[in-house]
C-alpha cells in the first residue's frame, strides 16, 4: 500500500461521514467517496501539503454538486423522502452512541433538507465536523464572513425544529423499548399513552409500497394505524430493536421480511415524532448475517 493509498484509507471515515450527512444516502455518499478516491489517485499528492484539508473539501464539494442535482430528482420524488437509516455499532460507548445520534439521527437528517447545499455544507463542517472558519472559506470558494453568515442562517433556519433541551439517552431507549413492546402485543393503550397528542407520523414507501403523502398528525391517530396489524396477526408480524443512526430503533417483519425500520424522536417523555421508511430500496442494505444484521459502513 502506497502512502497515499494508506493516508485515504485512514480518512475515508470521515469522508463518508461528511457525504452521508450532506446526501442522506449511503449509495451517493459512496459515489462520492468513490469520485473523490479516483481524484487522489490521478494527484500528485507530494505537493500537497495538508492531504486531510484536501480530501475534505474535495468530498464536501462533490457532495454539493451530488445534493443539488438530487434535490431536483426529490422534487419527483413520491410521497415524502425521508434519509436512508443506517445500522450502527451498539457495542460503542454510551458516550460515543450520544455524540453520534445528536447529528446523524434520522430526525436530524430530514431537518437539514430544509437548507440550501452550500449552507448545508457550512453548517455541517463549523457543528459538526468542528472546523474552523478559514477552512470552510477554502472549501467554499467564499470569504469567512459569507461563511460565517451561511452557519448563522442555517441555525436559525434549523432552530424552531429542534429539539429544545437534549433527550436523555436512557430515556429515549427506554421509551422505544416500550413502545416497541406494546406494538409487538398489540397494546394499544400504552402505544397511545406513550405517543404525544400532537405527534407526527412520516412514512417513504418511495413509490414502490404505500405510503402517506403527507404527515400524518394525532397521537391517537399514530396508534391506531400501528395497532391495527395486531388485531389479526396472521401476516406473523414480528417487532425488533436495533442501534439505527446511532439511537435505538424498531424493525418491523412480516412473515419473515423486513417491513419497515421506525426511528423516534422525544421530547417531554413522550414520542413526538415517528419516521417509517418503507422503501425497499432504502432497506436493501439491512443485510441479515449469522450475528444478525450486518452494520454499514461508519458514520
Amino acid at each position: 500500500m502506497t502512502a497515499a493509498t494508506a493516508t485515504f484509507t485512514a480518512l475515508r471515515p470521515r469522508l463518508h461521514g461528511i457525504a452521508y450527512r450532506m446526501l442522506g444516502s449511503v449509495p451517493e455518499a459512496e459515489d462520492v467517496v468513490q469520485d473523490v478516491w479516483l481524484r487522489w489517485h490521478g494527484t500528485d499528492t507530494d505537493g500537497i501539503d495538508n492531504a486531510e484539508a484536501w480530501l475534505v473539501a474535495a468530498t464536501t464539494r462533490r457532495a454539493i454538486d451530488q445534493l443539488r442535482s438530487a434535490r431536483t430528482r426529490r422534487e419527483h420524488y413520491v410521497g415524502i423522502w425521508l434519509p436512508e437509516p443506517v445500522l450502527t455499532d451498539d457495542s460503542a460507548t454510551p458516550e460515543d452512541l450520544q455524540e453520534l445520534a445528536s447529528d446523524v439521527s434520522v430526525a436530524f437528517l430530514a431537518l437539514l433538507e430544509r437548507l440550501a447545499p452550500e449552507a448545508r455544507a457550512a453548517f455541517l463542517l463549523r457543528e459538526v465536523f468542528d472546523e474552523n472558519y478559514p477552512e470552510i472559506a477554502q472549501v467554499l470558494g467564499k470569504s469567512e464572513a459569507a461563511c460565517r453568515q451561511l452557519v448563522h442562517r442555517a441555525k436559525e433556519q434549523l432552530r424552531d425544529e429542534r429539539p429544545r433541551y437534549e433527550v436523555n439517552r436512557d430515556l429515549h431507549a427506554t421509551l422505544v423499548r416500550r413502545f416497541a413492546g406494546a406494538m409487538a402485543s398489540g397494546d394499544f393503550r400504552s402505544m397511545r399513552e406513550i405517543l404525544a397528542p400532537d405527534a407526527v407520523l412520516m412514512g417513504d414507501g418511495g413509490g414502490y409500497v404505500s405510503s402517506f403523502p403527507k404527515p400524518m398528525e394525532g397521537g391517537v391517530r399514530i396508534a391506531q394505524l400501528l395497532y391495527a396489524p395486531s388485531i389479526r396477526n396472521d401476516r406473523g408480524m414480528r417487532v425488533e430493536i436495533a442501534s439505527v443512526n446511532g439511537e435505538l430503533a424498531v424493525m418491523r417483519f412480516f412473515e419473515g421480511a423486513l417491513e419497515s425500520v421506525q426511528t423516534f424522536a422525544i421530547e417531554g417523555g413522550r414520542i413526538t415524532a415517528i419516521h417509517v421508511q418503507r422503501n425497499p430500496e432504502k432497506l436493501a442494505r439491512f443485510v441479515r448475517g449469522e450475528g444478525g444484521f450486518k452494520m454499514l459502513p461508519s458514520l
